[in-house]
């Protein structure tokens, strides 16, 4: 059954779709579940989701994160579906330590193709599991923020939260 919950978050509403098996099918700074929705693979997206009042780790992980446990968000399972590139993409996004942002371009170094900065950058647009694949990580080279679905304050809160805490 897949299900779908927001809590409140010092950076505001956050809600997260979970697959039967706990993985994070998408998830932001968002109380709309309409949001998030158009972000799921269809293929992975069979029924209907369900709203449910917790989604055990992974509400737990959302909290502890937030409350200063920057690595809590590290082991969840999390599930999209995209071409070969966006989807090692995803993966080498989520090795990017916090409180350690990256560039467009470095970012795209280290997925293995240092001249696809742009295909990088569609990466971060496309992942639907924010938080969980760190899309928030990465900045511009001058190092400004650059875009970020769930807007630029909550970009700056992450990205504050996680200098203050890294060690």
């Amino acid at each position: 059954m897949i299900k779908w919950s927001t809590v409140d978050t010092p950076a505001g509403p956050f809600t997260a779709v979970v697959d039967g098996e706990g993985a994070v099918l998408a998830s932001g700074w968002t109380a709309q579940l309409d949001e998030l929705l158009p972000l799921i693979s269809p293929a992975l997206l069979s029924e209907t989701p369900v709203e449910a009042a917790d989604l055990g780790a992974v509400t737990e992980a959302i909290r502890r994160y937030h409350d200063g446990d920057l690595h809590a968000v590290d082991g969840t399972p999390v599930r999209q579906k995209s071409g070969p590139f966006r989807e090692l993409a995803w993966e080498v996004l989520r090795k990017v330590p916090a409180g350690e942002p990256v560039s467009y371009a470095e970012y795209a170094a280290l997925a293995g193709r240092p001249q696809a900065v742009r295909a990088a950058a569609s990466a971060c647009a496309r992942n639907a599991a924010a938080l969980f694949v760190p899309c928030h990580r990465v900045l511009r080279s001058d190092g400004s923020l650059g875009g970020f679905r769930w807007g630029a304050p909550v970009k700056r809160w992450l990205l504050e939260h996680e200098a203050g805490l890294a060690s």
